[in-house]
């Protein structure tokens, strides 16, 4: 009974292990099917926006209740990080600084609404949960960061504490 035990669980462990593996090898696909999907989502508000700016600002008047910033500065500061950031995220050059500039935004978002509806809120809630991976996890092997860290290391000779390629 002894065997069958240990044979039962020598199968498991290795299933456990070929899986593991089968799903690691898929993070950078990931990583990068997120980054477009975000990229895409936040662009495209962004060109909303710009496609009519005197509706963009009405809309920072009257609906977005943006603390601190005066409605026609959350306007452009809003709009320019909903079409720039997207850019850097998608190609995943400097990925991190990326999401954690659109979670801003997304925050922002949610917090500047006096009432959001619920399936709303689901997707800024998707949205935050995805950029707070890929702020986490960095962009992925699928980057361009990947390739242009090491190289700019390797060219100023330096590595900066706490860098991890």
């Amino acid at each position: 009974m002894k065997t069958t035990v240990q044979a039962t669980w020598h199968l498991f462990l290795s299933l456990w292990s070929r899986l593991s593996r089968g799903l690691a090898a898929l993070q950078p696909a990931a990583a990068l099917l997120a980054r477009y999907y975000l990229a895409q989502v936040f662009f495209l508000s962004g060109l909303t926006k710009i496609r009519d700016w005197e509706i963009t600002l009405a809309l920072f008047e009257d609906e977005y209740q943006v603390p601190w910033l005066s409605p026609p500065l959350a306007a452009a500061l809003g709009t320019a990080g909903e079409l720039l950031l997207p850019v850097l995220l998608l190609f995943g050059l400097g990925g991190r600084f990326a999401a954690l500039g659109l979670s801003v935004v997304n925050v922002v978002a949610v917090l500047s609404l006096a009432e959001i509806a619920p399936a709303a809120l689901q997707q800024h809630i998707l949205w935050g949960a995805l950029l707070a991976g890929l702020a986490i996890y960095g962009p992925g092997r699928w980057s361009l960061e990947q390739r242009v860290w090491p190289w700019l290391l390797e060219r100023t000779g330096s590595r900066p504490a706490g860098f991890t390629s």
